[in-house]
């Protein structure tokens, strides 16, 4: 639905942004006249459902809050059934984040940190989220399935944040002109037996993709050692993307957040001058793959000796890193099958 009021020589029926907000959703929308698709999403319990289940500390929580949305954003561009996984794991406080999201809409994460390390981030004050990450890599894999080969980018966390690692992705990866925001918080709200907290997330993500390629063209990578007298290449930023990346430097993380402020509200602040051109939302949820078959399947993997050395008081317990669920077993229920005597001999 074509969101823009001033544009009569344009068929598309128009309507004013809806008012409401949908939480755990994710709205396409485009921007024809400057050559420009995005993406919007907008988490309430599914986010607060995942952040929740392991009472992380706020800075973790809100690190793998902002992974949440960027693997929602960038799986929901998957055009197959499959899986996006994104993870990190850098030599910070906060080891390793993963998000798992499966076409289309799925999603389940979760984080590995020290906690005395975050700790003193927090006492320091140095709890952003390039503090908490520091040095490592940022891998997002592309999974289609067992008889298909896999797809991974690999990005390097130098001291930032995940946008800053997401527009660096694009940029020597995928060579598309592309911003993008994220924003986590808590919001409190009252209710019976006192206030309660509930986290809630959004992001954005603009792209800049005309249908001439040479539009899109931008600078060569810095040259590093290159000596003084080298050229370097240069560029002119077409004006469409100077006009989306200024529109998307605006962007507040109260608007990506706040109930009060639908997607389709946000792109026509954004965009309406232009005119923007909204599309059905998706659904996404938090669901985990886990199940007592998978977790049995998985410690029948292992050889009878590993087994054995799992018994803690008389029993095998799994806890899903995802979910928190707890899968326990009798050791005879995963033990070798005992082949029966040959009657025959």
């Amino acid at each position: 639905m074509n969101l823009n009021m001033n544009r009569p020589d344009i068929a598309i029926p128009t309507r004013a942004p809806a008012a409401t907000t949908a939480d755990d959703t994710i709205m396409p929308f485009e921007v024809a006249a400057l050559d420009l698709r995005g993406r919007v999403v907008r988490l309430g319990p599914a986010v607060d459902d995942i952040l929740t289940r392991h009472e992380y500390p706020p800075p973790v929580a809100k690190l793998l809050g902002e992974a949440v949305v960027l693997a929602i954003m960038l799986g929901s561009a998957l055009k197959m059934d499959g899986r996006f996984i994104l993870q990190t794991q850098t030599d910070g406080p906060v080891r390793m984040l993963v998000v798992d999201f499966t076409t289309p809409g799925k999603m389940r994460a979760c984080a590995r940190f020290d906690a005395a390390g975050v700790a003193a981030a927090i006492a320091s004050g140095q709890a952003g989220g390039g503090a908490l990450l520091g040095r490592g890599h940022l891998a997002m894999t592309i999974d289609q399935g067992a008889d298909m080969n896999r797809y991974q980018g690999l990005v390097a966390l130098e001291g930032g944040g995940l946008e800053e690692a997401a527009h660096e992705y694009f940029l020597r990866s995928e060579q598309i002109p592309t911003r993008v925001r994220l924003a986590v918080a808590e919001e409190l709200r009252a209710g019976n037996g006192g206030p309660r907290h509930r986290w809630r997330a959004g992001g954005i993500l603009l792209q800049f993709l005309p249908k001439g390629l040479e539009r899109a063209r931008q600078p060569d990578l810095d040259p590093g050692d290159a000596p003084e007298s080298a050229q370097i290449h240069t560029v002119t930023e077409d004006d469409a993307w100077t006009q989306g990346r200024a529109v998307m430097s605006t962007v507040e993380d109260i608007e990506l957040i706040d109930p009060a402020v639908s997607s389709e509200q946000l792109t026509y602040r954004l965009f309406h001058e232009p005119g923007v051109r909204v599309f059905r939302s998706a659904p996404v949820h938090a669901e985990c793959s886990c199940s007592r078959a998978s977790v049995e399947a998985m410690l029948r993997s292992f050889s009878q000796d590993d087994r054995d050395h799992m018994v803690e008081n008389g029993k095998i317990s799994v806890t899903c890193e995802f979910c928190s669920s707890a899968h326990v077993f009798a050791p005879a229920e995963v033990a070798d099958a005992v082949a029966s005597p040959d009657p025959a001999t």
